[in-house]
């Protein structure tokens, strides 16, 4: 009798492929963990090419007549400007939350001292302060929108003053000048399309997507504010549901003042170029010049948003625009320097203060009901 042999197929495993969609996750996450330090080499190429090509004496000549009394109202400007938003993340939040302004104040220059001085991206500062309110008792998933919200308030505003600059730079005469206008309008027709599909996350329940990824930082949330409870889910509020709150058609003008808020902050950075430039000496150069200057520097540092502080790029942006108005490279270095001082002198103080608030963590409020 013969005996046939039959092939025998082993059955497909379920998760076969998934050693292989492990890796490419895995990888993504390296390389998006080591974002950072990529914008800090490049940015420090930056300013080093910078430092080569210009002359240091002239930087420095121009940075010491600015002053320490110039100095001091710079820092007093962003400090007024840290307030504003401050109290623009406080009004997206008006009526959810019993939390005062205080504590979003304190947390916004928190925010701006992570991103400023330590060696993450943009928004890493951020982040960190979604998790930080929960101290105050806010529920995670309504913490995590209120930090989406102002981030897309932030991010709308300032397209609207960088618009403002670029009208304002199609009125000068020159190539150079109407080349600058034309990138920085197509620029912005992009960063209009972000916008609109970042509201349309936000708003179309989309948001369901991403609150899954976030699910782990949640949890981180739930524990941070119910240190007694390891297992605690989340929140009961989810993150969809809480931006369906903030966004809600009866907070319109809660909405309105969060964005004239931040508006009036990015507008209000053109005191600091004024200050400078009135200190260095530099005649010439009225309210739209500095208009143009802040508005149009700030973008292109915000581009960069993956190096942190913009390391060489505001420098570099700086340079670009300074040089339309017959300001030389060495004082333009020496005003992007002066807009750092601020960084330091109000970062410093608001890293001590993170590491306070994260000793206090035993102390926290239990979430808020929804």
């Amino acid at each position: 009798m013969t005996v046939r042999a039959e092939t025998v197929r082993e059955p497909t495993q379920p998760g076969a492929s998934r050693p292989a969609t492990a890796a490419r996750g895995g990888l993504a996450r390296a390389l998006l963990r080591r974002l950072p330090l990529l914008g800090t080499l490049l940015g420090l190429g930056l300013a080093a090419w910078l430092v080569a090509t210009n002359d240091l004496s002239a930087v420095a000549a121009a940075f010491g007549r600015i002053g320490l009394a110039g100095l001091a109202g710079i820092v007093l400007v962003r400090a007024l400007i840290v307030l504003l938003c401050g109290l623009a993340w406080a009004r997206i939040l008006d009526g959810l939350t019993p939390v005062r302004a205080g504590p979003f104040v304190v947390l916004r220059y928190v925010r701006e001292g992570i991103n400023v001085l330590l060696p993450v991206a943009s928004i890493g500062g951020d982040v960190l302060g979604g998790r930080l309110l929960t101290f105050w008792g806010v529920a995670g998933a309504l913490a995590t929108a209120s930090i989406l919200a102002d981030m897309l308030i932030q991010v709308g505003s300032q397209a609207l003053f960088a618009g403002l600059g670029a009208g304002l730079l199609m009125r000068l005469d020159g190539e150079p000048a109407a080349q600058l206008a034309a990138w920085m309008l197509r620029a912005l027709a992009v960063a209009a399309l972000v916008v609109a599909a970042f509201f349309a996350v936000q708003r179309v329940g989309a948001a369901r997507f991403v609150e899954q990824r976030l699910a782990a930082i949640g949890r981180r949330f739930a524990r941070a504010a119910e240190p007694g409870r390891p297992d605690a889910a989340p929140t009961a509020m989810r993150v969809q549901e809480a931006l369906d709150a903030v966004w809600h058609g009866g907070r319109r003008g809660r909405i309105a003042q969060a964005f004239i808020l931040h508006l009036l902050a990015w507008m209000l950075g053109a005191a600091e170029i004024w200050i400078a430039l009135t200190c260095i000496g530099i005649e010439g150069v009225g309210l739209a010049e500095v208009l143009v200057i802040e508005a149009l520097s700030q973008a292109i540092k915000s581009a960069a948003f993956p190096v942190p502080s913009g390391l060489g790029v505001q420098e570099g942006g700086f340079v670009v625009v300074c040089a339309l108005f017959g300001i030389d490279a060495g004082t333009a270095i020496a005003l992007s320097l002066a807009k750092r001082v601020p960084d330091v002198v109000l970062g410093l103080p608001a890293l001590l203060v993170w590491q306070n608030i994260e000793a206090r963590r035993a102390n926290v409020q239990p979430p808020e009901a929804p």
